[in-house]
């Protein structure tokens, strides 16, 4: 079931997600080579704690972390660890902050120093595709319209949209209704109407689409060890249009 938000606990979730997007931010000012994941996830704990609100994700059944942290051939779910950055690698950061009953989710991969010419392109298509789904995200559109918007930019380019793993509703649960799949239809799925709130995630592939669990439990891989891009926002669709509820870069 999708649960339709009022103005006041998007309100709500506007500031949880003021507070991830400051984490975010202070992260990437540490995102250099010989920081560890498990550094930068301390950082992200710490700015979160200091204004107000709790990591999204110790909520989840099991994890201990107050962020995901892939490394290259990662995709999603990475544990944070001691493993130190190396110049060229790419990392990706999914974070969340709870704020008075509320969730919100957000996640970027970003360069460690400087990466490969195709390494960079494939990381800027990412981002084009999120924000090219956000803008087909209106009252009156489809889920469909958002997933096809990605598939349509991420497959026309060569590379793969991951298909087990989705974008989704975010409210008092991090995880709810509707799921926002990458690849899809226009015109199909639930109708955006006002008061939804949902995150919009790209989840992709420079190599093939196939993607496998490791023996932790938690992080998925590319099966073809090819290296792996997320990009993720948390939006509210409201009376007066679009809402960014997770507003980075400010």
């Amino acid at each position: 079931m999708i649960y339709l938000k009022t103005s006041d606990e998007i309100k709500i979730m506007s500031q949880a997600g003021e507070i991830a997007a400051a984490a975010l931010e202070e992260v990437k000012n540490n995102i250099l080579p010989g920081k560890s994941t498990l550094q930068l996830n301390d950082i992200a704990e710490k700015v979160i704690k200091k204004l107000g609100g709790e990591a999204s994700f110790k909520k989840v059944h099991g994890y201990k972390y107050c962020v995901c942290t892939t490394v290259n051939e990662q995709v999603v779910h990475g544990l944070p660890t001691n493993y130190k950055l190396k110049e060229g690698d790419i990392l990706g950061i999914d974070l969340g902050a709870y704020y008075r009953g509320y969730h919100s989710d957000l996640a970027h991969t970003f360069p460690v120093g400087t990466i490969a010419p195709g390494t960079k392109r494939f990381l800027k298509l990412g981002e084009r595709a999120l924000w090219d789904a956000l803008s087909v995200a209106k009252k009156g559109k489809r889920v469909g319209d958002i997933s096809n918007s990605i598939q349509s930019i991420i497959e026309g380019a060569g590379f793969a949209v991951v298909r087990e793993l989705v974008g989704h509703g975010v409210g008092k649960n991090l995880h709810e209704d509707p799921l926002i799949p990458g690849v899809g239809e226009p015109g199909t799925g639930p109708e955006l109407k006002v008061g939804m709130t949902f995150a919009v995630e790209v989840i992709y592939n420079q190599g093939g689409k196939e993607v496998e669990l490791l023996s932790d439990g938690w992080t998925f891989v590319t099966k073809d060890r090819e290296p792996s891009g997320l990009f993720e926002r948390t939006i509210a669709i409201t009376e007066k249009g679009t809402k960014m509820l997770t507003p980075w870069p400010n």
